[in-house]
């Protein structure tokens, strides 16, 4: 697809999984557990660009990788509002904002 974001692309369009392959810089692949990276949640920068972390289930590294255009919105949006599914969140203190 021509879609920002997809010319590198180190996860899944669909279901937001990854590989962990890289070790400290992103592309050097250097990770040697080559586990899977399941999105954990997001998190967004300052400019407006949204991150996915991702959790390797092998060793328990973190990540944030950019998202692309193309990538599920509906899926991006369960990890996005799953703290909010957290029952020890108190509702009432997000209606002070």
């Amino acid at each position: 697809m021509d879609a920002p974001g997809t010319a590198h692309r180190n996860h899944c369009p669909h279901c937001l999984t990854s590989l962990h392959l890289d070790h400290r810089i992103p592309g050097d692949r250097r990770a040697g557990c080559r586990g899977a990276m399941a999105a954990l949640s997001v998190t967004v920068k300052p400019d407006g660009e949204w991150l996915i972390i991702h959790h390797c289930q092998a060793c328990g590294g973190l990540s944030a990788n950019r998202i692309a255009g193309d990538d599920n919105a509906l899926a991006l949006l369960r990890i996005a509002v799953r703290p909010l599914s957290d029952r020890r969140l108190p509702v009432s203190a997000l209606l002070a904002l």
